[in-house]
């Protein structure tokens, strides 16, 4: 069977919410190349969230791999032979293989080939043999390093599927605009020109100083511009900001759902945000960001919107790791907050 007679398509990106969002662009392209086409979604619990309000996703398989960082170690192998048998039981055509340079796709690859998916296609560093029936050989890293958007649809233009449109997607539900509009009246940001600050990040290497962010803050207070806070309820990174923000009245707008979350980004006027899930969902939505990017990896900038991308330069660009190991944190903390105004005013105000 060709890729231009698969009827059920298995995507598999078992990462989280901004790596979904980065990889729909290529969903669009493998939804479109065929008509009719069914496009399942096997993915992560936080990456399921994300594809609920991905219109390209028919249907969506949620696991825990114990190949990606974040997965629990499991009391036994119970879960990975059932996944294979729904994967079986789905009679899917073929299968594409989304992940970062630095991920191996082959188990991935395994559990098609277990469950018997006659096409499965992946960039890879090594020869796959029989895992792979459609091999791309992974240049990346040493031959440069793409967008990880740009990655995804050159792995599916390989099979040719191809689209014109290579917009980030992502539906916000009416209803869910329509709850948080109510929220911004109630707040008093109904009728005032704000912005949105997202202090938090999963990893504390991508995280903005939050005195930095207060004072960042109070500089777009004084310019007249009110401050709503986002995150998860009880969040340090919020509550940390607040304790530093003297003098500043801001909002905070924590624990919303994914819906609302999403229509809170599409009203604000600009983000700021660490380089985290929620720039992809601004990216999505169409917000202007202004994108604190720890330089632990270089390729998930902000993708199709009007942006400003901060750091510091440091030898150690490119680590890859979850806390900053030299302990200084310098491609973040030494970001001035004067900066991440003039970014956002550049933004708010462009001439």
């Amino acid at each position: 069977m060709s890729w231009g007679d698969a009827g059920r398509v298995l995507a598999v990106r078992l990462d989280a919410l901004g790596d979904v969002l980065m990889t729909t662009p290529a969903l669009r392209a493998l939804k479109r190349a065929t008509p009719g086409r069914h496009l399942t979604l096997l993915t992560s619990p936080a990456g399921a969230a994300a594809a609920a309000l991905v219109p390209e996703v028919d249907d969506v398989l949620v696991y825990e791999a114990p190949w990606m960082k974040a997965t629990a170690a499991p009391a036994d192998r119970g879960a990975d032979r059932a996944m294979i048998e729904r994967v079986r039981a789905g009679g899917f055509d073929a299968a594409a293989i989304f992940t970062v340079y630095s991920q191996s796709p082959l188990p991935a690859a395994m559990l098609c080939y277990l469950a018997e998916v006659p096409r499965r296609l992946a960039h890879c560093h090594e020869n796959p043999y029989q895992l792979l029936t459609d091999w791309v050989p992974d240049a990346e890293p040493a031959g440069g390093i793409r967008h990880e958007v740009r990655r995804q649809l050159d792995l599916v233009a390989s099979v040719g599927c191809a689209s014109p449109d290579d917009r980030l997607s992502l539906r916000v539900p009416p209803e869910a605009r329509a709850r948080v509009a109510r929220r911004l009246e109630a707040c008093g940001l109904g009728a005032r020109p704000w912005v949105l600050i997202h202090p938090g990040a999963s990893a504390p290497s991508r995280r903005y100083p939050a005195e930095h962010f207060a004072e960042a803050a109070r500089g777009l207070a004084q310019a007249g511009w009110a401050v709503a806070l986002s995150g998860v309820d009880g969040e340090p990174a919020v509550r940390e900001v607040l304790d530093a923000l003297v003098g500043v009245d801001a909002r905070v707008l924590a624990g919303l759902p994914l819906d609302e979350f999403a229509a809170l980004v599409e009203a604000a006027p600009l983000l700021v945000s660490n380089n985290s899930g929620p720039v992809h969902v601004a990216a999505a939505v169409g917000t202007p960001v202004v994108d604190l990017y720890a330089l632990t990896n270089p390729q998930h900038t902000p993708w199709g919107v009007p942006h400003r991308v901060l750091f510091h330069d440091v030898p150690c660009r490119s680590c890859y790791k979850s806390v900053c190991p030299e302990g200084h944190h310098d491609c973040l903390r030494r970001v001035p907050p004067k900066s991440v105004v003039e970014a956002a005013l550049s933004l708010l105000n462009p001439s």
